[in-house]
């Protein structure tokens, strides 16, 4: 399985201040040296985070698989067309939430969702939907043309004991599922350096997309190395 890290939460960082770091780009490069196998951005139409001049960037730095997350707008439609990211996830978006909250709703635009994926395939560009872990909701990301899905594991995070175990048999077969009707098939939301292991399980899942947990965990595991090496500069200086 692999591993797609999301580097929104850096550019949160940054942006508390208004300044330059910590620098998204240099953080995606990092992942990439550890082994990630794909760099995720999401550039929100309120743009809280990634900025346009941050996806430019990542386009031109990262080597291995830009992943841009974004709403289905005209605007972003436009924005994918001309960075050309080797994948764009069509997600659900609102002013109001934290963070993506659930799936796609496919059912409810349709419609318009087939004419707006028809340009990304001759430009190159793979399409993949954030979708419940559903029957319908993977038959209708079929249809409209899409080569991935990308099961919502929020609730999975949320839950425990038997709900969660409950919850993943329903991620299990929706992957299943999804790769018998040639889909290729992803995760991700919530997931963490606990709730990860069952996933090992379920070879249809390809790869997880994991943000919000690392950078937490790197603010941590760090932040001890950080402190030393300023004493370390203000040692040598006599400060």
């Amino acid at each position: 399985m692999r591993l797609a890290v999301n580097i929104d939460h850096i550019a949160t960082l940054r942006n508390a201040r208004g300044e330059q770091e910590p620098d998204p780009v240099a953080a995606a490069l990092l992942a990439e040296r550890c082994g990630a196998a794909g760099i995720v951005c999401h550039l929100r139409e309120d743009r809280r985070h990634i900025k346009d001049n941050d996806l430019a960037r990542l386009r031109q730095a990262v080597t291995t698989k830009l992943d841009l997350e974004m709403a289905m707008t005209t605007e972003l439609q436009q924005i994918a067309l001309k960075t050309r990211p080797e994948l764009i996830t069509l997600v659900p978006e609102k002013r109001e939430e934290l963070t993506t909250e659930g799936g796609f709703d496919i059912a409810r635009h349709f419609a318009v969702l087939v004419e707006f994926l028809k340009p990304f395939k001759p430009a190159g560009i793979e399409v993949s939907l954030f979708i419940e872990p559903a029957k319908k909701a993977i038959d209708l990301s079929a249809e409209a043309g899409a080569d991935i899905v990308e099961l919502h594991t929020g609730l999975y995070a949320l839950k425990q004991g038997n709900e969660q175990a409950l919850e993943l048999k329903r991620i299990r077969e929706a992957a299943v599922y999804a790769k018998s009707v040639g889909l290729k098939v992803v995760a991700g939301h919530g997931l963490n350096y606990l709730n990860i292991a069952p996933f090992s399980d379920i070879p249809e899942i390809e790869e997880v997309s994991i943000g919000h947990a690392i950078i937490a965990r790197a603010v941590m595991t760090g932040l001890e190395e950080a402190v030393r090496e300023m004493l370390r500069i203000m040692s040598a200086l006599a400060i």
